[in-house]
């Protein structure tokens, strides 16, 4: 008995000890991006939180996104939804200033920990818009020295030599035109940086970190009780109606039966 208790207790210091002593231990690692120039940069954050809390913490971030001012921080999208079994997923985009992308995650994140929930996930993807541009630039700079080439040369031709280099000035000035408008398409991905957080309900034990053996435990019992009371529900719907119904007919036999006129029994 005395071995059973030892080891009882072990079993729950082993589980203990995967507890955070400090909830900004759940954060991401503290990995900071390096500003490279060219580079955009987007971010996506995924949060757990108790359901309750999912709809105060994203009006707080967009709060904070306004505070910001339009200029440096705008609301691009918001998602907020509750399924049959009460289960929350909500979503908040943003497009903020470069330099403030990575210290809005950071505040966003201890904003969830202070509402009892956690980081799930954090990505950081880059794409180097800078390189493009500078591809992009020389192209049109190309199709520009041939246009320039081209006009330089139509005043000394022959009529039929003149019509083909109308034809590849027009291509040139297509290629010129082209080149503008992919360079005026890549500007904006440098200009502002998309930042996404995206929420999901869970309850967690306090105490216990909620990824740990003993909250996915616990969350497997809440669910499964969910269900089994639900389906309990379900079968008293389906066969209250014929039960009731069986009921009131028996009832009324009861009452109607007195009434009926007795069988006499014939002389034997």
């Amino acid at each position: 008995m005395r071995y059973r208790a030892s080891l009882f207790a072990l079993l729950v210091v082993a589980g203990c000890s995967q507890a955070p002593g400090d909830p900004s231990e759940q954060a991401a690692p503290g990995v900071d991006v390096t500003a490279a120039p060219g580079v955009a940069f987007s971010y996506r954050y995924g949060f757990r939180l108790p359901a309750a809390r999912i709809a105060a913490v994203q009006e707080a971030h967009a709060a904070a996104c306004e505070r910001l001012g339009i200029a440096r921080c705008r609301i691009t999208a918001m998602r907020y939804t509750r399924s049959e079994d009460n289960e929350i997923s909500a979503m908040l985009g943003f497009s903020l200033a470069p330099e403030l992308a990575r210290s809005f995650g950071r505040d966003g994140i201890r904003g969830v920990e202070g509402a009892e929930g956690m980081l799930l996930d954090s990505e950081i993807t880059g794409e180097d818009a800078g390189a493009k541009i500078d591809q992009l630039a020389q192209a049109r700079d190309a199709a520009t020295a041939d246009r320039s080439a081209i006009d330089a040369r139509s005043g000394t031709t022959s009529r039929e030599a003149r019509a083909e280099l109308e034809r590849q000035r027009a291509a040139a000035v297509g290629s010129e035109r082209e080149a503008g408008a992919a360079i005026a398409e890549q500007r904006p991905a440098l200009a502002a940086t998309p930042v996404v957080f995206d929420y999901r309900s869970g309850e967690a034990i306090r105490s216990f970190d909620p990824a740990s053996p003993f909250t996915r435990a616990a969350d497997l019992s809440v669910a499964s009780a969910r269900w089994t009371i639900g389906t309990a529900l379900a079968l008293i719907g389906l066969t209250l109606p014929p039960l009731a119904l069986a009921l009131l007919g028996l009832l009324l036999w009861r009452r109607v039966r007195p009434l009926l006129p007795k069988r006499v029994p014939l002389a034997g």
